[in-house]
């Protein structure tokens, strides 16, 4: 896939350095000794990546109740939340997630971004990490390294919308408020795992990969695996109208292939598309009784609305609600999730109503 703070806070986390970006904020890495995978494998160190924007506030207990955290999809990272699609239009004065009123946590998962992954140095010997892992994880970040016993909203996109039912589940009440994007909680089945395995056969399939200890990319394996993931984000009505001939379809396939072989690894891919093998939050979807924004769009390849899944699991959830966004040419496909335009009102609506 893509801000000032009290310095109080940052005692836990040693490493700090501020972005480059338009939404100024402070950047942190929290390490946790020992940590133990739910395959029971064991990494001595474990640095987890965030990104902090705006300033917390305390209630009358001292309580921070201003938190919000916004988890990334698979390959992203938190700082994908700073595009102007997203930053632009819920960071500012009066917008939804408005900086002068929110502390905003925008960590990197497990294997993503800036945080422990594969390609640090242990290839296929880093531990096999799956969901539970990784939302175990951002609750260390939060309670251990910023002091949190609970967030006013949890907002996820793709893998994040995973993450927050999983985490609606593993820590109950811990938020407020979910908005789950793009994603549907029952087991990566049919076309879902379909292309995710067959991307992951892709590179385990190379004989450049090397059973993960290759000293350079396998290159076919991965072009595979990027291509299949470029289908699984298509946008059909879209595409067709920035792409209407054959010549400019195969120089948007080449463009977009080069620039994603020219930052990708193949075990941190693997790795990833691998950690959604055991996720199915299905069976108790009833225990989230926090309010519930869940949101989808029509045009997303990976979650299609004709399997009429969402609709039979929402009710699960006793103040869920389930909005689809209509197919258009305007759509993003499934990466709508991070265009806020979209979504906006949504937002605003269960913030009200989760007061």
């Amino acid at each position: 896939m893509i801000r000032t703070l009290a310095a109080a806070l940052l005692l836990a986390a040693p490493a700090v350095a501020q972005t480059p970006d338009k939404w100024r904020g402070v950047e942190a890495d929290h390490v946790v000794r020992n940590f133990t995978f739910a395959s029971g494998e064991t990494l001595p160190e474990l640095k987890l990546h965030y990104l902090l924007l705006g300033t917390p506030h305390r209630d009358a207990q001292g309580r921070i109740d201003n938190a919000v955290m916004v988890l990334h999809g698979t390959g992203g990272s938190g700082r994908q939340f700073l595009q102007p699609q997203f930053a632009d239009k819920l960071y500012g004065p009066g917008q939804p997630l408005d900086l002068a009123k929110f502390y905003v946590i925008l960590p990197d998962g497990i294997g993503h971004g800036a945080s422990s992954k594969p390609s640090d140095g242990l290839h296929a010997k880093f531990p096999h990490y799956n969901y539970d892992d990784m939302v175990k994880a951002q609750h260390a970040v939060l309670a251990d390294a910023l002091g949190l016993d609970g967030l006013r909203l949890l907002m996820g996109t793709s893998m994040g919308c995973m993450h927050a039912f999983v985490w609606g589940e593993t820590y109950p009440g811990f938020a407020k408020a979910l908005m789950p994007m793009a994603c549907l909680p029952v087991e990566i089945a049919g076309r879902n795992r379909t292309w995710r395995k067959l991307a992951m056969d892709a590179i385990r399939a190379d004989p450049a990969w090397a059973g993960g200890d290759y000293t350079a990319q396998p290159v076919a394996g991965l072009r595979t695996a990027i291509a299949l993931g470029m289908i699984a984000g298509s946008v059909p009505l879209r595409q067709q109208v920035e792409a209407p001939t054959r010549a400019a379809a195969d120089a948007a396939v080449e463009a977009r292939t080069t620039a994603d072989l020219a930052r990708a690894d193949a075990n941190d891919q693997l790795y990833a598309l691998d950690a959604s093998r055991d996720y199915n939050p299905q069976a108790r979807l009833g225990t989230i009784t926090v309010p519930v924004a869940w949101i989808n769009s029509a045009d997303d390849f990976i979650n299609p609305p004709g399997l009429k899944i969402a609709e039979a699991e929402v009710g699960k959830m006793p103040k869920a609600t389930f909005r689809l966004i209509p197919e258009t040419a305007a759509g993003r496909g499934h990466s709508t999730h991070t265009w806020a335009k979209f979504w906006e009102a949504d937002l605003r609506a269960l913030l009200k109503r989760s007061e």
